[in-house]
């Protein structure tokens, strides 16, 4: 599996970014695709994660009610729709593949990661 994360940039507090992350397999309804962060200086965390199966997403409680995931299962791609952005939302966004039914913190494939810098 591959995946391709785009859709980061500069943005000023308060504003919105939607990261894409497209997949490149024939079986995307066997994988959980999750968007994890890493700050400088800080270890990767998970932000959010969507079961591509049965659409049931989780997020982190940092950006629960400000970002929403979602999945388009013909285009094979899982969107992440950032709003009130925050500074402490600087990041590298990195978005993962884990194989249906086991954690999205059990990560099988990482796709190269999007810059998020939010301006205060």
């Amino acid at each position: 599996v591959q995946l391709q994360a785009s859709g980061g940039g500069l943005v000023q507090a308060g504003g919105s970014l939607k990261l894409s992350c497209a997949a490149s397999t024939s079986r995307f309804d066997d994988y959980a695709i999750g968007w994890f962060r890493q700050a400088p200086g800080k270890e990767r965390e998970m932000v959010s994660c969507i079961s591509s199966r049965d659409r049931v997403a989780s997020y982190s409680d940092s950006v629960k009610g400000r970002f929403t995931i979602s999945s388009d299962n013909v285009k094979k791609t899982v969107f992440l729709q950032m709003n009130s952005l925050k500074p402490e939302d600087t990041a590298v966004y990195f978005c993962s593949a884990s194989y249906y039914g086991s954690s999205c913190y059990v990560v099988d494939y990482w796709g190269k990661g999007t810059q998020v810098t939010v301006s205060s």
